[in-house]
């Protein structure tokens, strides 16, 4: 376990050391346990985290805020339209200034080609630490709660167990690509067999496949790419289908969606699900119900979408409590 992690960016696991992301599990367990004993764990007592929103959500601004209060400190809230982010402040001027205010900063930040810019020049300038709570390149928190929620159903060691990162159709709206690239590289690191599976036109940034296959290499897993939806359910214990634009085909989110039609078939049903080793489901939600999910399968037996969308808390608490102090 590591202990020397006060002030560190999490901007993505890649740049934290295998001790590192394991010390972030341990601690996550650590504080699922407390919060399920009912044992206060006001580690970060008069801490405030700044949220920096840049688009909608749910599951991350509810579960940072309690984050925060079951740790003893206080959220704020910051919606990049009702502030002055909206009429000029540059990344320099909240990265010094609000980092001077708070104890950490979180960003979400998910448009192509701006986010994970942002978010890195938030941190140049930030005296406090900068958590990424999603950008167009990584969404490290649903990653690591993806993973927390695997530990739980096979244990620590996965070496061997295939995970299937599939795309899905969706018809709500072009979603980015951070999910199945922050996971592709987390799995690949603890030896899983990950399979990339996605129509053509659905490609994920070179670079990080290209990291995926060297983790494997390193871990003694493997990563292959897939163009037939049915087969990545083959005998995989883990499936991921969900849905993301074509981003590095286009960059028009109309075109991308018509691109998408093509693949409205690729939804995850019962077939499929009878195609894999008895394995779970996942999903970082929201989901296209009946679209991109039956609701037989979301709402089934080897569906954990909920177990993991509760960790998203402790993972992030546990970060939280590594790097605020």
């Amino acid at each position: 376990m590591q202990t020397y992690l006060v002030g560190r960016d999490m901007i993505t696991p890649d740049e934290w050391t295998d001790d590192e992301v394991n010390t972030i599990f341990e601690v996550a367990v650590d504080l699922k346990r407390k919060r399920a004993l009912g044992e206060p764990h006001a580690l970060l007592r008069d801490k405030v985290l700044a949220m920096m929103f840049f688009f909608s959500s749910t599951r991350t601004r509810v579960s940072f805020e309690a984050g925060m209060a079951q740790l003893g400190g206080h959220a704020q809230f910051i919606e990049s339209r009702t502030t002055q982010i909206a009429h000029g402040d540059t990344a320099k001027e909240i990265g010094e200034i609000v980092g001077r205010y708070c104890d950490g900063i979180a960003i979400r930040q998910v448009d192509w080609g701006v986010g994970n810019q942002y978010i890195r020049d938030v941190a140049k300038y930030s005296r406090v630490p900068v958590l990424n709570m999603q950008c167009d390149w990584y969404h490290p928190f649903q990653a690591l709660a993806d993973m927390l929620t695997i530990f739980e159903r096979f244990g620590r060691d996965v070496r061997g167990k295939t995970l299937n990162m599939s795309w899905a159709y969706a018809s709500s709206y072009q979603k980015p690509l951070s999910v199945p690239q922050s996971m592709i590289t987390l799995a690949t690191r603890f030896g899983m067999n990950v399979r990339l599976t996605r129509p053509p036109e659905f490609k994920l940034m070179p670079e990080i496949e290209d990291l995926a296959r060297e983790n494997a290499r390193k871990s003694g897993g493997s990563f292959e790419v897939l163009d037939d939806f049915d087969a990545g359910f083959k005998g995989a214990d883990v499936v991921y289908p969900k849905s993301w634009g074509a981003t590095l085909t286009t960059t028009d989110m109309q075109e991308s969606a018509d691109i998408a039609k093509k693949y409205v078939d690729w939804i995850a049903d019962e077939r499929r699900m009878a195609l894999t080793n008895d394995g779970i489901y996942l999903h970082c939600l929201p989901a296209d119900r009946n679209i991109e999910v039956t609701d037989a399968v979301i709402d089934g037996p080897q569906s954990r979408v909920y177990d993991e969308a509760e960790n998203r808390l402790h993972v992030q608490k546990a970060v939280m409590a590594l790097t605020m102090r």
